[in-house]
């Protein structure tokens, strides 16, 4: 993850320098770092029911790693998380197969 730190930083000098992240970011990242994967599937789903395109990318990503991350033995979750990259590609094309393989390898083991 050499990106990180630098994004952290970048992060951190526009938290400093500029205007505040908005209060909905804010208060949509601390809602869904300690939500649970019941609790974060169960809001992307909702929001997406009303409008699939809706919710940003980058919110759908963090919030399926998270809910992956607390199931990470749950096949069916893994090919949802990988559907939804494959829809917003082709940057995270490989992250979705490696998902899909996982999800594979998960159904086939006794």
């Amino acid at each position: 993850m050499r990106e990180l730190t630098p994004a952290a930083r970048d992060l951190i000098t526009s938290v400093d320098e500029g205007p505040e992240i908005p209060f909905a970011v804010r208060d949509f990242i601390e809602k869904l770092t300690f939500a649970d994967a019941g609790e974060i599937l169960a809001a992307l789903r909702d929001v997406q029911a009303a409008d699939w395109t809706a919710l940003p990318v980058w919110a759908r990503n963090l919030a399926y790693r998270l809910a992956c991350l607390q199931r990470p033995d749950d096949p069916e979750l893994l090919r949802e998380a990988a559907a939804d990259l494959l829809s917003f590609g082709p940057d995270w094309d490989e992250t979705a197969e490696e998902l899909k393989v996982r999800a594979t390898r998960l159904e086939q083991s006794p």
